[in-house]
């Protein structure tokens, strides 16, 4: 009897923006690392997005494995994105203040 190995690739696939996302989902790779990392198992990680499959999961968890540097520059990539997206929207939009501002609108809405 003989069993065959395919190659299977990750079910990872970048969107327009760069984004690397599991199969055909919205699910970011960097949350289900994010998840892994902080202790859940591949069954959890599952549970909580159900549009991931579970040997989905599974292969994610294992690619990150064994590549940890490359997802680990990847993530470091996006992490410097996202705060340079924050700095942008509160250089334009002063978050100061904010909850004094929504609580005054609120009070005079309800007078």
């Amino acid at each position: 009897m003989s069993i065959s190995f395919p190659v299977e690739a990750p079910p990872l696939n970048a969107d327009p923006d760069g984004v690397v996302r599991i199969a055909q989902t919205r699910v970011a790779l960097e949350t289900v690392i994010a998840a892994f990392l902080a202790g859940a198992t591949a069954e959890e990680i599952a549970q909580q997005f159900p549009t991931l499959s579970l040997a989905d999961v599974y292969q994610v968890i294992a690619y990150y494995l064994r590549r940890p540097s490359e997802v680990e520059a990847y993530l470091q990539r996006r992490r410097a994105q996202s705060a340079a997206v924050r700095a942008s929207t509160e250089q334009r939009f002063d978050p100061g203040g904010v909850r004094a501002r929504l609580l005054a609108r609120r009070a005079r809405e309800t007078r």
